[in-house]
């Protein structure tokens, strides 16, 4: 199957360049351009694409604004979406997280990364650029919370606690069958299991949750 993606960055040649690449891979099209984010946000709700590639700062609303519209807490059918920003700030990365973003990349990043990023978003995974997950979701276990992290509704078992630390360092389902020597199969259930327990929408969710309640140190 043909994973679709909508692209959306107000910079007609970084938007040209992420399209050319994306289209350059077998299985990956590029369906649809937006120049803004109300733009991004009408032609994704239009297309429904499998996946939305979004620039951080965009006029109109931002990247953050436009993900929380399509993929935020109580959005119906949220799409996948990743943001793409030349700017390594923990407000941005934080918020594009919070708002229900499954990947964060810099545009640095490269075409292979770039790649699997949307491919992880597309099976339901999520990819951080590597070298920002920790620092990044470490900040949600300072002071500034406001809350305590809530408790799983049942006790995690000790192969859900293995697989919990490998989703919060931006492991794929392949990289963490092959490191825990499981199955795909059993990676996925025990990834559901996690998600039903923390009440995780996905897995970013459960990753955060993960740095939340100490269990991945900075």
């Amino acid at each position: 199957m043909t994973i679709r993606v909508v692209v959306a960055d107000d910079q007609l040649l970084v938007r040209t360049g992420l399209t050319m690449i994306l289209n350059a891979q077998p299985g990956i099209e590029v369906v649809g351009e937006a120049t803004d984010g109300h733009e991004a946000v009408a032609v994704a709700r239009e297309l429904r694409p499998d996946v939305c590639l979004f620039d951080i700062r965009m006029p109109g609303i931002d990247g953050v604004e436009a993900t929380r519209q399509l993929a935020g807490p109580g959005v119906e059918n949220p799409l996948a979406i990743v943001v793409i920003t030349t700017f390594d700030l923990d407000e941005y990365v934080h918020g594009a997280l919070k708002a229900g973003a499954r990947g964060f990349l810099l545009k640095d990043a490269g075409p292979e990364l770039l790649v699997q990023a949307i491919h992880a978003a597309a099976n339901g995974d999520a990819l951080i650029s590597p070298g920002i997950t920790r620092r990044l979701l470490t900040t949600l276990a300072g002071p500034e919370r406001a809350a305590p992290p809530t408790q799983p509704i049942e006790p995690l078992t000790e192969r859900e606690e293995e697989v919990l630390l490998t989703v919060a360092r931006g492991r794929t389902n392949a990289e963490i069958a092959d490191e825990l020597h499981i199955t795909l199969s059993t990676v996925k259930t025990h990834v559901g299991a996690l998600m039903n327990k923390l009440g995780a929408r996905n897995r970013v969710e459960v990753a955060m949750w993960a740095y939340e309640t100490g269990r991945v140190k900075g």
